[in-house]
């Protein structure tokens, strides 16, 4: 099967350097050298001939290879929301994300005080081999100097990231050390990772969080499923929750590990015959009979849907959430000439059951003020305010109800707690950087501390004090952020969980950030307490 992608709220995760966007379900990738016969040549020659008198009669300079791009793009976002162009530059960025892995020096960096700042250097990359230090400020990058410039995260990966094999110097100033340290480092192939965690939330409850789905998802999910039932797994919880989608063929691969033997994962149709396909699950399967629970919200885009829909159609999971994003077209990258890629819908998805989960397009300024509109309407707070179309009603395997038109409505509807996301000042405080600054900086004095007590006290047992808040409060003063104490007063909770994950980051790693942060983890929370209506998947009604 040929590689295919799939896209579309969670918390940031600390920056690294890459860039990617899963723009949709892709399959494959080809270079087309099809003339389209006299009716395309003839509106070929027609645009020939508007670009020759823009080239030649216009009253000034036209940088008409610009305008190609643009008359591209503007094409393109004419057929359909999710039929595209990248430039050459884009599609190498675009594609990153998904390949598992990106050419860079290996750090998670973030900006404070408009200074560049190693959070971490990634275990076995060239910064760590050559002594980068979490707290190193990079202050230099070729000579060139970068710190107190405006710097963004995007001239921060136009500074570091590059071709495997090519050498970039960097000048650094580390705390406690008044001489700038100069480090030469060649950059490598960085990995990249799809499952954020895995981890055993009681004696028998799994939980895998997966953000996206790239070409390693598959081979991570297998590895992390495999780790927890040795730990003793019995019921799992997948979390899909904000993952926008990736390649179709890890989330059938996926999909396949839950499903016996000759059940339908997904099948497309297209008006050309070669792009049909079906999916069936095979022998293999690690997790075919155990309880099983997947997570979605409105941020469950694509492959996410392809898993949920599939799971959900055999009466295999629970679905909890919120209806998930609606992405149900399927894209194939074509190659031109200069590199650039067009990524052209070819045909649709549907699950098991036949049901497309594609919302209406026809209007493609309401399909892009869909979401916003799902939460003006009270959607994410009520299902009742959920109206589906009988003619799109199907049947799953054992005769439940569900719908086509507009994404996979759960099995249980979980609303949007605003008790804990609807802080202004933190907000405000987030955007500014000051809780990550407050989180890095606590961490760096008392890493060694922690650590000699290990995560497990730590998670069971330390609290962030009202000491610890007022830090927070004054180093808002220092970044012009006016203190607001019954909105922190309202919202403690929220903030004292958020920095002791942001804490345990910066002292463990990424993984540690999880069994904290998802104490507000609302929909999990709901999931947990859900496992006895498992059985109910085998009755007609849920």
């Amino acid at each position: 099967m040929e590689e295919q992608k799939n896209s579309s709220y969670q918390i940031s995760l600390p920056l690294i350097l890459c860039i990617g966007l899963a723009a949709g379900v892709l399959i494959g990738a080809s270079i087309t050298d099809k003339s389209g016969g006299p009716e395309i040549n003839q509106d070929v020659q027609k645009f020939r001939e508007v670009l020759g008198l823009v080239k030649n009669e216009y009253v000034d300079d036209a940088e008409t290879s610009q305008l190609v791009e643009d008359a591209i793009g503007h094409m393109l976002g004419k057929l359909d929301p999710h039929s595209s162009y990248l430039s050459a530059q884009d599609q190498v960025a675009a594609n990153e994300d998904l390949q598992g892995n990106f050419e860079g020096i290996g750090i998670e960096f973030n900006i404070f005080h408009d200074t560049l700042v190693v959070v971490a250097a990634l275990s076995g990359g060239p910064s760590e081999s050559v002594g980068l230090q979490a707290g190193d400020k990079i202050v230099k990058v070729n000579d060139k100097n970068i710190a107190s410039i405006g710097l963004s995260n995007r001239d921060v990966q136009k500074y570091l990231k590059g071709p495997k094999g090519t050498e970039v110097k960097i000048e650094v100033v580390r705390r406690n050390n008044p001489t700038p340290i100069t480090f030469t480092i060649i950059r490598d192939k960085i990995p990249q990772f799809s499952v954020d965690a895995a981890y055993l939330i009681n004696h028998e409850i799994g939980y895998i969080k997966v953000n996206r789905f790239s070409q390693t998802t598959y081979k991570e999910v297998k590895e992390a499923m495999s780790k927890l039932k040795r730990e003793g797994m019995t019921k799992l919880i997948l979390d899909l929750q904000g993952n926008p989608g990736g390649y179709m063929d890890q989330a059938v691969d996926i999909a396949d590990e839950f499903l016996e033997k000759g059940k339908k994962i997904v099948f497309t149709k297209s008006h050309e015959r070669k792009y049909d396909e079906q999916h069936f699950a095979t022998e293999r399967g690690d997790f075919e009979q155990g309880d099983l629970i997947v997570l979605v919200n409105e941020s469950s885009a694509s492959a996410s849907e392809i898993v949920a829909g599939a799971l959900q159609d055999n009466d295999r999971a629970l679905i909890v959430g919120r209806r998930s994003y609606g992405k149900g077209l399927v894209q194939r990258p074509f190659r031109l000439n200069d590199g650039s890629e067009v990524r052209l819908t070819i045909s649709r998805y549907y699950t098991p059951s036949g049901r497309s989960i594609q919302k209406p397009y026809n209007n493609l300024e309401a399909y892009d003020q869909d979401i916003s509109e799902r939460y003006k309407k009270g959607e994410f707070f009520s299902a009742d305010s959920i109206h589906f179309n009988d003619s799109l009603k199907y049947e799953t395997e054992n005769g439940r109800s569900v719908y086509g038109g507009g994404g996979v409505m759960p099995d249980y509807f979980v609303p949007l707690d605003t008790a804990l996301g609807g802080s202004r000042y933190f907000n405000q405080l987030f955007a500014a950087n000051v809780l990550r600054e407050f989180a890095f900086s606590y961490a760096a004095t008392n890493k060694q501390r922690l650590r000699d007590k290990g995560y497990p006290d730590y998670l069971h047992h330390f609290e962030v004090t009202d000491a610890m808040l007022n830090q927070v409060v004054a180093m808002g003063v220092k970044n012009k952020i006016q203190p607001r104490p019954k909105d922190l007063e309202k919202h403690k909770r929220y903030f004292q969980i958020y920095i002791k994950a942001e804490i345990a980051r910066n002292v463990w790693d990424n993984q540690s950030f999880y069994p904290v942060i998802n104490e507000t983890n609302e929909v999990l929370q709901q999931a947990i307490k859900l496992f006895d209506r498992i059985p109910e998947l085998n009755r007609s009604k849920l």
